[in-house]
C-alpha cells in the first residue's frame, strides 16, 4: 500500500508535468495522457489523484495560491521591507513559484476564468503587501509594473540587448534604488 507521502509526491509530479506542458505548449498540449506520461504515471493513476482535467487545473491554481501565501509572508518579514524583497525576487526565473505562475497564466490565456481570477488575486495581494511601505496605490501599481519588466528582462535577456543592465541581480539592485524613491527610503 502506498503511503500518504508517496501519494503526495505523485500528485506533485503530476502537477509539475502538467505545469510544464502548459508552459511549453498551452492548454491544448497539456492533455491528461501527456501529463501522465511525463510524470511517469498511468492515466488511471493520474485520475486517482485528479479526477479530471479541470481538477488538475485546479491543483495548479491551488499550488500558486500556496506560493503566493509564502511570498506575501516573506515580503512582510523582509528586514529591508516588502519593496526590497519584491523587486529582488522579480528577477527569479525557473523557480517553483515561477512555474506555478506561468502555468496559471497559460490556463488564463486558454480562457480558464478561475486562473484569470487567481492571477488577479496574486497581483492584488502583492499590491496590498507593498502598501504598508509605499502608502500610495499608484506607486504600488508602478512597482508591480516594474516587477513585470524585471521578470521579462530576466526571462528573456536577449530581448533587451540595447540596455546595459549587467547581471539580473545588479539590475534589480539599480531598480530597487529607483523603487526606493516611491518609499522615501
Amino acid at each position: 500500500m502506498a503511503s500518504s507521502t508517496d501519494s503526495a509526491h505523485t500528485a506533485d509530479r503530476l502537477l509539475d508535468a502538467y505545469s510544464a506542458l502548459l508552459i511549453e505548449g498551452g492548454e491544448k498540449a497539456a492533455t491528461l495522457d501527456a501529463a501522465a506520461t511525463r510524470a511517469g504515471v498511468s492515466k488511471g493513476g493520474l485520475l486517482y489523484h485528479f479526477g479530471s482535467k479541470d481538477a488538475l487545473a485546479r491543483g495548479v491554481i491551488d499550488r500558486l495560491a500556496r506560493f503566493v501565501d509564502e511570498d506575501v509572508a516573506a515580503m512582510a518579514a523582509d528586514p529591508e521591507g516588502p519593496v526590497a524583497f519584491f523587486i529582488r525576487t522579480s528577477t527569479e526565473t525557473g523557480t517553483a513559484f515561477d512555474t506555478a505562475y506561468n502555468a496559471t497564466v497559460a490556463l488564463a490565456q486558454s480562457g480558464d476564468s478561475s486562473a484569470t481570477a487567481a492571477i488577479a488575486e496574486t497581483r492584488a495581494r502583492w499590491h496590498a503587501a507593498l502598501m504598508p511601505e509605499v502608502n500610495d496605490a499608484d506607486a504600488a501599481s508602478a512597482l508591480i509594473f516594474m516587477s513585470d519588466g524585471l521578470y521579462l528582462a530576466s526571462a528573456n535577456p536577449e530581448s533587451y540587448p540595447a540596455i546595459d543592465r549587467g547581471s539580473a541581480s545588479d539590475f534589480a539592485e539599480r531598480m530597487l534604488s529607483v523603487a526606493r524613491r516611491f518609499t522615501g527610503r
